[in-house]
């Protein structure tokens, strides 16, 4: 497994950069004029022995009902999966796919890709009209956005080397949920009202059960309810991964790709493999920190920023301070801009993770911060010399900790809410519109702003890059917290938040998750503000120092799992969503 060590800067070198007076303690910090105060935010859940946290209670409540029956991390992994697809239908998928990252309680570490592919017959140019223009919308919904699923091979594998319970027993929950139904909670009813006319344009004459029998609205509190996924859901039950890439299921999943012109076959569904990958690990402070490798750009993206920040004393600099955003910030838009051009599938070209975490590299591009806190402009940042040349909001994640000590943290994802809007008829599933994450044109930001290069030009049978992150933290030897968000390409940035929270600023995992965020991702040239985030004086001098601040929506849905030195398990759900920590 890759280890990589992390330079140090004096930091009185680094404070010179800034016109503030650092304070002299992390209490008398958080007092400073220009910092915020602690995020206010309700009681951290507690739990002994166990916890799950899932973006939804259903799902939550079936993991941890796995675990109580004597099920391990991996098998309650595969119950909250299976129950988030029914249960979370803009993210929840088993027509997606994903990253899973696992540390046991033996020390070893491992991480499962269970990514989407490009089908054979997808092409570098496929998106684009004949005059080489981005044709707007086709790589973000309908048929021909779809990559080849991955989550149902992924938990397959899973089971297979790590599982403890029998793979129905995992299963039967997610088809219960899905024939009775369960209530709509007010957030989840207005997605689905919102997503209703593209349902009915890209399922015609087909329509699906995620919109209201009868016309009108969902309101919160009424039962949906899914048979003809509660009967994919029983094939895959009962024969594995052949209830879902051969028979009944992938003939009707191949039939509406083509009546629909969609580009997956049989071929893609019989060709496609979850790859057990090396994690990569680094070290923060005194944590170990084991993250994702490619295709996953975020952890390569998070050991870059955690290396540029070691050096600068955050809890002295003040939390959300402008000294502090100042090199928060300035790292993120280095890292950014080398993630655009040199990462992508590692099967498919060099990725030069070697390079990216050189000590000597992230020296360099941590010195080319400008003096007194001044802003680069992206403009002027490319990515760093010397190197081989060569996503949605709607992601969602979860955290697991077992009563033997073994963790999971997996993020997955139809991409944008709801995926590519097309549901399989007669199979009642979702499919992902992740093509959109591969450069669908070199230097043309994908829906999520990002720009890549020709490292993520699409192939057949190629992963698209991605920003998922799920991170493992350790301490003297074991599990300090476990991590991970949605949100395409603040993915990264949040959960470098959620370690700095806890190991900078002594946040408990509450606080961490409520936090109100702050996300810079190299181009465009703008610093996203959540509501709360920064104090008026702080943006004045923020945008005084040449920072552009642009006032966000909030994003994310961070779900975390701190160990307390007592091993006390402390759960942290996002408020932003339905989110929620169960524990025993």
């Amino acid at each position: 497994m890759m280890k990589y060590r992390l330079f140090t800067i004096p930091l009185a070198l680094l404070l010179a950069c800034s016109a503030e007076r650092p304070v002299t303690s992390t209490s008398r910090a958080f007092e400073g004029s220009l910092g915020t105060p602690p995020p206010k935010a309700a009681a951290p859940k507690l739990a002994r022995y166990a916890m799950v946290v899932s973006a939804h209670p259903e799902a939550s409540r079936i993991g941890t009902q796995i675990l109580q029956r004597g099920g391990n991390a991996y098998d309650a992994a595969v119950a909250v999966q299976f129950a988030l697809a029914v249960a979370l239908p803009a993210a929840g998928n088993i027509g997606g796919g994903g990253f899973l990252l696992y540390r046991d309680r033996n020390g070893s570490a491992g991480s499962l890709d269970f990514r989407e592919t490009a089908p054979a017959a997808a092409s570098r140019d496929m998106y684009l009209d004949k005059q080489g223009n981005v044709v707007p919308g086709l790589s973000t919904a309908g048929p021909l956005a779809v990559g080849t699923p991955g989550t149902v091979a992924g938990m397959v594998a899973l089971h297979k080397l790590m599982g403890k319970l029998s793979w129905p027993a995992l299963l039967q929950p997610a088809v219960a949920l899905a024939t009775r139904g369960f209530p709509l909670t007010a957030k989840e009813a207005a997605g689905l009202n919102k997503t209703r006319v593209d349902f009915e344009k890209y399922n015609p004459g087909n329509v699906p059960a995620y919109v209201r029998p009868g016309g009108g609205d969902w309101q919160p509190g009424d039962t949906l309810r899914l048979p003809e996924l509660a009967r994919t859901l029983t094939r895959i039950r009962d024969q594995g991964r052949a209830g879902f890439y051969r028979g009944e299921t992938a003939r009707l999943l191949l039939n509406e790709m083509k009546r629909a012109g969609g580009l997956v076959s049989q071929a893609d569904l019989d060709s496609y493999r979850a790859k057990w990958r090396e994690p990569l690990r680094g070290r923060y402070r005194d944590y170990d920190v084991i993250t994702m490798a490619p295709p996953s750009s975020g952890g390569v993206a998070l050991l870059q920023m955690l290396q540029m920040l070691e050096p600068v004393d955050l809890a002295q600099a003040g939390y959300h301070t402008p000294l502090a955003v100042h090199y928060i910030t300035e790292a993120e838009r280095r890292v950014y801009a080398d993630r655009a051009t040199y990462l992508g599938d590692p099967d498919f070209g060099l990725v030069p993770i070697q390079k990216l975490l050189d000590v000597d590299y992230n020296r360099q591009r941590a010195g080319t911060m400008r003096s007194r806190g001044r802003a680069t402009p992206s403009s002027d940042i490319v990515a760093g010399a010397n190197l081989p040349s060569y996503e949605s909001n709607e992601t969602t994640h979860f955290s697991i900790i077992d009563a033997l000590g073994n963790a999971v943290s997996c993020t997955t994802t139809l991409n944008g809410g709801y995926g590519s809007k097309v549901v399989v008829p007669g199979a009642g599933f979702l499919l992902n519109n992740e093509m959109d994450d591969f450069s669908v044109k070199a230097g043309t930001p994908n829906a999520y702003g990002l720009t890549g290069g020709t490292a993520n030009s699409i192939a057949p049978g190629k992963r698209m890059l991605s920003s998922m992150t799920p991170t493992i933290l350790t301490h003297n030897g074991k599990v300090a917290l476990v991590t991970g968000t949605p949100g395409g390409s603040t993915i990264i940035t949040s959960v470098l938040q959620s370690i700095l929270g806890i190991v900078d600023y002594g946040l408990n995992a509450q606080q961490v998750v409520t936090a109100p965020r702050l996300h810079h991702q190299w181009m465009p040239d703008l610093l996203d503000v959540e509501a709360g985030a920064l104090l008026p004086v702080a943006q004045d001098t923020l945008r005084a120092r040449g920072y552009q601040l642009n006032p966000a929506l909030p994003w994310g849905r961070l779900d975390i799992i701190h160990v307390q030195p007592d091993g006390t398990l402390e759960g942290g759900a996002d408020p932003r969503g339905d989110d929620t920590a169960l524990g025993y």
